[in-house]
């Protein structure tokens, strides 16, 4: 069938002279190609380059897949672009396989595209509504976990905002796949284009007659009376469709031509839908997101400065968006002509990030499923309670709103979680499934946050101090963003339990199921390490503990050398900054037991008690002997708190792991051990690792268990005394890169490409250890236990 009549390119011949319908052989033929997928999940976008990539001749093609850009998991745009920037520049041609169904989601992989001068093409996969939905639905190991019941109202509100790709958004070819019969010469073409051959440039494939699919709505029920416009991607009314059907003719007829179409047509139809999405807010449709809505904090009630506050929620929920995958971040408020929603997308279009993970929305934060069609898992509650510090109901706004919509069973269980509340702290409050809000807008956690007030006729008020207002805003979001995160950790885990019991309930785990499983592992771990404890702090009772412990770290003894002076103030620089870290709940485990022992005495996983520290047995030890010497001294989470004054503390610690080494060395004497810390400790309270090196163990799982104590990161309890007692401080190395070094053979040092082939190789390796580590007595055996006795 021939392009310029409704259908798809055939398959071009492998002749340079004639690489196929479309191609040409310019002298400017060769260029490279990026080639963005349109096209809602289950249409096939992954197969499609997968496909081409296999039978590729000679031209070396990249993917890259938001699904699986961060390690194996699901990443961001930002990410992508990265990565696709990366590829070109090693020459390759690449598929941007994401959804992209929107123009703004396209619109910076064009400008990459154009801007190393490549031929930017769009191939769209534009198949029926039921096809895609019956795939994803049945499907069982998608890199993205868009899979199962969820998958069909994904693929519904993806379909709704779908926006067809045009010539003048920078594409120089269009590709429209409207069966599989379609995709098969797509993948023919792409697959049989040298090195030196290009492709002709215009729209091919676009069939402009017949109705087009309106989503999940006409698979699952009778469709509702709106229509799609296929050639514009943008839901129409019939009264829309009336007015607009004779501009749309025309488009679509110059773009079957090949030829750019009427730049006043093209200008007008690109006005109605500019004033079409500027009626309504962006609402992301990736439900496999966990998603926070949040009210901005302080400014209604307590009058803080828009302008200021703004700055202050732009900068901290670009830096946690950054910092986590799979999450979003909604600012909500309930006026669409809201000035703090005008200020924070104004300050935001500035920043570089992904849009579609922190952005906001018009609507009432207690109706945002029902009503707005948004589906979140945890809301915030900007809370009212400056007088007495107590979360309870009242006050008007927001705090009033979220209580009356939660009932009383929100009432109950705030209290059982936390009574008052200081500002600049949060506490997240788990909603009981009998809640209204639980049952009818699928809200699973309250998070209730308090900032600081500047409103005279309020107690506490801060008298337009914004320098310390601006502090104490920026801790209430910090604290409010970092338990969410502890949230959406447990989500994921959760996400990951239940695909693998499906995997396990069919008999099939495939390797993608397996790579999800070990690198959800280390996150499920953290959430199960809180279960040791029958409650879980708070994040006020965590800094009103924590207090202001920023610890100096010069050393006045040093002496008057500049350069040793000079590295050891970027040592400092490095542990003020791990210093400062904000701890999620799930990471409070430890200094609970090491504040509260008494009420861990009787548990099988206490070893040791004394007035110094707890020695405990690690939950989930990384070898066969793996235990941990805890510090009971308040104010010392990690080694960046350390100083001079702790050093009789430190060897203290290292004199119990040297006690706890040898009782285990009695009981078998092939064990070796090293004593030492971790430069970024995942859980707060300082702890000494008391670790046998046969690191076997089921629980160890990962890149980020292994390297953690096997490189830099793990540094020996014997070098740390003898920093902090020469120098005042330990030099740490928070760089969490070397948690994802290849994996390399604690002994040998030889490489392997995954964790069962490492420990089958520890297992049988008699190399000997490196000679760094036997100096000093980092290493323990039996040997030098006794050789140490005598």
């Amino acid at each position: 069938m021939d392009p310029g009549e409704g259908g798809s390119p055939a398959a071009p011949s492998t002749s340079i002279a004639a690489p196929g319908p479309g191609a040409d052989t310019r002298e400017d033929a060769g260029k490279q190609v990026v080639v963005i997928l349109v096209g809602p999940p289950g249409s096939g976008k992954s197969t499609f380059a997968e496909a081409v990539m296999a039978a590729a001749a000679g031209r070396p093609w990249a993917r890259v897949c938001q699904d699986t850009i961060g390690k194996g998991k699901a990443g961001t745009k930002i990410q992508c672009l990265k990565a696709a920037a990366d590829a070109l520049k090693e020459g390759k041609s690449v598929f941007i396989d994401r959804c992209n169904l929107e123009r703004e989601q396209r619109s910076d992989f064009v400008k990459l595209g154009c801007t190393v001068q490549a031929d930017v093409h769009a191939v769209f996969l534009d198949l029926p509504a039921k096809v895609c939905i019956s795939r994803s639905v049945s499907r069982t190991s998608h890199e993205g976990n868009v899979q199962g019941g969820m998958a069909a109202m994904v693929v519904n509100r993806m379909l709704k905002n779908k926006q067809a790709p045009l010539l003048t958004e920078g594409f120089s070819r269009i590709t429209f796949c409207t069966d599989d019969d379609d995709i098969k010469k797509a993948v023919d073409m792409y697959s049989a284009l040298g090195p030196s051959h290009s492709l002709a440039s215009g729209v091919f494939g676009q069939k402009s007659k017949g109705p087009v699919q309106t989503g999940i709505m006409k698979f699952l029920k009778k469709a509702d009376t709106s229509s799609v416009n296929k050639s514009s991607g943008t839901m129409v009314t019939s009264s829309e469709r009336k007015t607009g059907q004779q501009n749309t003719t025309l488009k679509q007829e110059n773009l079957e031509a090949g030829g750019a179409c009427s730049m006043q047509v093209e200008k007008k139809l690109d006005n109605l839908k500019e004033k079409e999405e500027q009626s309504k807010e962006r609402v992301s449709s990736d439900t496999s997101l966990c998603t926070l809505a949040f009210p901005s904090i302080s400014t209604a009630d307590f009058q803080f400065d828009l302008e200021k506050a703004s700055e202050v929620i732009v900068d901290a929920a670009t830096d946690f968006v950054q910092k986590h995958d799979n999450v979003r971040l909604v600012l909500v408020d309930l006026s669409q002509k809201s000035r703090i929603l005008s200020l924070v997308k104004d300050k935001a279009a500035k920043k570089s990030f992904d849009s579609s993970r922190f952005f906001t929305f018009v609507g009432d934060i207690t109706q945002l499923h029902s009503k707005g069609g948004l589906q979140c898992n945890v809301i915030a509650n900007a809370a009212n309670c400056v007088s007495c510090r107590r979360l309870k109901p009242g006050g008007g706004g927001v705090n009033a709103a979220i209580f009356n919509a939660a009932g009383e069973a929100l009432q109950h269980a705030t209290k059982e979680c936390a009574d008052t509340l200081r500002p600049g702290n949060s506490v997240a409050v788990p909603v009981p499934s009998t809640s209204p809000l639980h049952q009818q807008e699928g809200v699973t956690h309250v998070i209730h946050v308090l900032g600081p007030n500047m409103n005279p006729m309020r107690p506490d008020c801060l008298k337009n101090d914004y320098t310390k207002g601006c502090k104490v805003l920026h801790e209430a979001y910090n604290s409010l963003f970092e338990n969410f995160a502890t949230i959406a950790q447990s989500y994921t885990g959760k996400q990951n339990d239940e695909t693998s019991s499906r995997k396990s309930a069919s008999g099939v785990i495939s390797p993608n199921d397996s790579k999800t499983k070990r690198e959800g592992s280390d996150d499920s771990e953290r959430t199960k390490k809180c279960k040791l404890l029958p409650s879980i702090l708070t994040s006020s009772q965590h800094h009103e503990r924590r207090g202001t412990n920023t610890l100096s770290y010069h050393d006045n003894s040093m002496g008057s050398s500049d350069a040793p002076n000079q590295a050891r103030e970027e040592d400092n620089k490095k542990n003020a900054a791990v210093t400062n870290k904000t701890w999620g709940s799930w990471a409070q485990s430890l200094y609970e037991v090491a504040m509260h022992p008494e009420k861990y005495k009787n548990a099988d996983s206490i070893l040791e008690i004394s007035d110094e520290f707890v020695v405990l047995k690690d939950l989930y030890p990384k070898a066969k002997r793996h235990v941990l010497v805890i510090s009971r001294t308040d104010g010392l989470d990690s080694l960046a708190d350390v100083k001079k004054a702790h050093l009789p503390l430190l060897r203290s610690l290292h004199s119990a792991g040297l006690k706890w080494a040898h009782k285990f060395l009695e009981e078998d004497a092939s064990l070796k051990f090293r004593l030492g810390y971790h430069s970024v400790p995942s859980m707060r309270q300082l702890h000494l690792h008391v670790i046998s090196q046969d690191f076997n163990s089921p629980s160890l799982k990962n890149k980020k268990h292994w390297n953690s104590f096997t490189s830099a990161f793990f540094l020996d309890s014997v070098d740390v005394m003898d920093e902090v007692d020469q120098h005042g401080s330990a030099t740490i190395n928070p760089d969490e890169k070397l948690l994802a070094m290849e994996l390399r053979c604690h002994r040998c040092r030889s490489a392997h490409p995954n964790i069962p082939k490492l420990k089958s190789h520890i297992a049988a390796c008699k190399s000997p250890f490196p000679s760094h580590l036997l100096k000093k007595d980092k290493l323990l055996s039996a040997s030098t236990m006794r050789a140490g006795c005598s």
